[in-house]
């Protein structure tokens, strides 16, 4: 099938109606997610400069993107009036929160870069700094957990068959379903470790790297996919 060319007797879609940018918002979350998985293995290392100015602009671009667009689309109830409601909750108000988390984690980096470069354990002095906001961060992994069941059980996130790629299993509703559920399931589970990874607890810290860097790694990639697949989506629909 040619992509550039509309399908003609297929779905059709009021774009008007039906503005998304959970592109962008995959690619920044993966990016956030990948790079405080980055950022605990620098605090630990004691060999490696910190270089906390830089870590704070990473987290205040990533921030910024995730809080506007999460909050346009947490206030705008709803955002996609073509039958997303749905995506208010699953994607809008998480963004939101791990943006807002995000720029208060580039504003502490910022202005404590020469007390976290001179601490004699770095990870500690951070974890010190991010213990009453862990008890959110829990909050939030178990709300990414109860979307991941939500996914499951109502069968949510599978592409109709004019979206290129995805679409191949629109037949197979449970396939992007699993897939889409799972990476919140990742990402919840490492919230929820999130406050016991603070309390030095290796075990862990060790899981809630692994579980946001499994995370982190495929939202950036689907998110970029995205690109072309809600591109082709919105050509072959419009």
């Amino acid at each position: 099938m040619d992509l550039a060319t509309p399908i003609a007797a297929g779905l059709k879609i009021d774009w008007a109606q039906m503005p998304t940018y959970n592109t962008i918002m995959s690619v920044a979350a993966g990016a956030g997610l990948l790079l405080l998985v980055a950022l605990a293995r620098r605090l630990a290392d004691r060999g490696r400069a910190l270089g906390a100015e830089g870590w704070a602009m990473a987290f205040g671009v990533l921030g910024t993107i995730l809080t506007l667009t999460g909050l346009h689309m947490t206030l705008t109830w709803p955002l996609a009036a073509g039958g997303f409601p749905f995506d208010n909750v699953i994607f809008g108000e998480p963004a939101l929160a791990f943006g807002v988390l995000l720029l208060f984690a580039a504003f502490y980096l910022w202005r404590r870069a020469d007390r976290l470069e001179e601490a004699p354990d770095r990870l500690a002095t951070a974890g010190e700094a991010a213990g009453p906001v862990s008890v959110f961060v829990f909050g939030m992994g178990l709300a990414a957990i109860a979307i991941a069941f939500a996914g499951v059980g109502y069968e949510l996130f599978a592409a109709p068959p004019e979206e290129p790629i995805s679409g191949e299993f629109a037949d197979y509703p449970m396939v992007e379903a699993v897939f889409i559920s799972g990476l919140y399931a990742l990402v919840g589970v490492g919230g929820v470790l999130f406050p016991f990874a603070l309390k030095a607890k290796r075990w862990a810290f060790t899981l809630t790297q692994i579980c946001w860097f499994l995370a982190g790694l495929a939202f950036l990639l689907f998110g970029a996919l995205n690109y072309f697949t809600h591109i082709g989506l919105i050509v072959n629909t419009m």
